[in-house]
């Protein structure tokens, strides 16, 4: 299953025992992300040190394991489809992953609740995934 995931999915994978991180590394999925997550990841940084109690390391390391778990994608990949997904949700942070999925033709991985207000581009929370794919 392919699917682009979202930010804040990606900011579960640096937590202990996540179990985000137990489903991207077990399960047969392929990954997208726009490169901008990557520079929000950056941007919270210390957030997510304060969150998670790890060191700058292993945040450097688990970093580095998403990257080869998610395929990170150019914004000139998407870019074309950025107005079309700006009319799907006003949040700014959310038109990347949009326009992205319409690219890609694939369904959104995120539990922002507000995306599921727009009905062209599916949107999969955790708990949903986790009963699609008959994870226990």
């Amino acid at each position: 299953m392919r699917l682009v995931v979202d930010t804040n999915i990606l900011f579960t994978y640096f937590w202990k025992n996540s179990f985000t991180k137990k489903l991207l590394l077990k399960i047969n999925l392929e990954l997208f992300s726009p490169d901008y997550a990557l520079e929000e990841i950056k941007f919270h940084m210390q957030e997510i040190l304060d969150k998670t109690k790890i060191s700058k390391q292993e945040f450097i390391e688990l970093k580095r394991e998403i990257k080869d778990i998610i395929n990170f994608v150019p914004l000139e990949n998407y870019s074309d489809l950025l107005k079309e997904a700006l009319k799907l949700s006003a949040d700014m942070n959310d038109i990347d992953f949009i326009a992205l999925s319409l690219k890609l033709k694939c369904p959104v991985w995120s539990n922002d609740q507000h995306l599921k207000q727009q009905n062209k581009i599916k949107i999969f929370t955790t708990r949903e995934l986790i009963n699609l794919l008959s994870i226990h």
